[in-house]
């Protein structure tokens, strides 16, 4: 190819990324602002359902505030959190707490007899986003003393599933390489 031809083309591939960046409001779950990286400017986080006839779950999209105020995508992860919106007792949420951490809940409390609730607590250390809390709490509608309830710091591997000490291997995970079940083994839910 000729210079005349790449010039071209290198000038698109900026507007091509900002393209597959814009999400279109009436895809967003949930959506929640903070301070996530402690700067003093607020950041926001979305929950986004995918596109019409897309088999996925809905992604997880966090944006920072420069120095100059808009916001900048740091981390896209499609595909990553259950849950139907629009479906009573299934849809996701994100929220904000005050300490700059999010809160990631999806839970079960409609169909079928066990419902569950389980929420990731996500905070941003050495410039992304890891998990640093699971819980989950599960019951069973038909045998209610069937019951399972887990609380477990990641970053330490410390925590309590149905009343009883629980010790895991402490990780730094990152929210895009977290999956459900590593928390689920680590309180014996499974």
């Amino acid at each position: 190819m000729t210079a005349r031809l790449i010039l071209p083309l290198l000038c698109l591939l900026p507007s091509l990324a900002l393209a597959a960046e814009a999400i279109d409001p009436s895809r967003i779950v949930s959506a929640a602002t903070g301070d996530w990286n402690k700067d003093g400017a607020s950041d926001l986080a979305l929950l986004v359902k995918p596109e019409d006839g897309i088999d996925e779950d809905n992604g997880v999209y966090i944006y920072l505030a420069g120095e100059d105020g808009p916001l900048t995508l740091k981390s896209a992860i499609p595909n990553k959190v259950w849950g139907q919106y629009g479906m009573a007792g299934q849809a996701p949420t994100i929220t904000a707490l005050a300490n700059g951490s999010l809160v990631i809940t999806t839970h079960n409390d409609a169909i079928g007899r066990d419902r569950w609730e389980q929420k990731l607590t996500v905070a941003y250390r050495n410039f992304d986003f890891v998990v640093a809390g699971y819980t989950y709490a599960s019951y069973d509608t038909l045998e209610p003393k069937n019951t399972a309830q887990c609380d477990l710091n990641v970053l330490t591997g410390k925590g309590k599933a149905n009343d009883k000490p629980v010790i895991a291997k402490g990780q730094l995970v990152l929210l895009k390489d977290w999956t459900d079940d590593r928390g689920q083994r680590a309180c014996g839910i499974q």
